[in-house]
């Protein structure tokens, strides 16, 4: 059985030290710290849970993450053939993207053009009928 004088430790405070007592002995350690922090008062697992997802206790013994290559959008996977796939697919998202983008501006502006036509038309209105009183809808 191992102890934490077994552990090499930081110099520091029992945290450190109970830190690298659970580092040494995986992620299984640590998941069990936290099902008893929660279990002890619930507070203290989701610190120890919030611990573990931001200081990255996870993603390094992760074997899904030792399988899976990450690449960036810009980076390559490996695979040239998905890689063409993958541009050939963005660019064609980035031209719908721009067409709609058109589209939409094209309706703001047949909109913009319906209302001040309105406009005028409920402007001349008045004018012909010497009313300054708003017309009403």
């Amino acid at each position: 059985m191992t102890t934490f004088a077994d552990v090499p430790a930081r110099q520091g405070n029992w945290l450190t030290r109970a830190e690298d007592w659970l580092d040494a002995r995986g992620k299984g350690a640590w998941i069990a710290a936290m099902v008893v922090g929660f279990i002890v008062f619930w507070p203290i697992g989701l610190v120890l849970l919030a611990y573990m997802l931001f200081a990255g206790k996870f993603s390094g013994g992760c074997a899904m993450s030792r399988r899976a290559p990450r690449f960036t959008a810009r980076g390559s996977s490996g695979n040239a053939a998905f890689d063409a796939y993958r541009t050939e697919t963005l660019r064609r998202l980035e031209e719908e993207q721009e067409a709609f983008e058109s589209f939409l501006k094209r309706l703001r502006e047949a909109k913009d053009k319906a209302e001040f036509d309105q406009f005028m038309e409920d402007r001349a209105r008045k004018r012909d009928t010497g009313n300054d009183s708003p017309v009403d809808a």
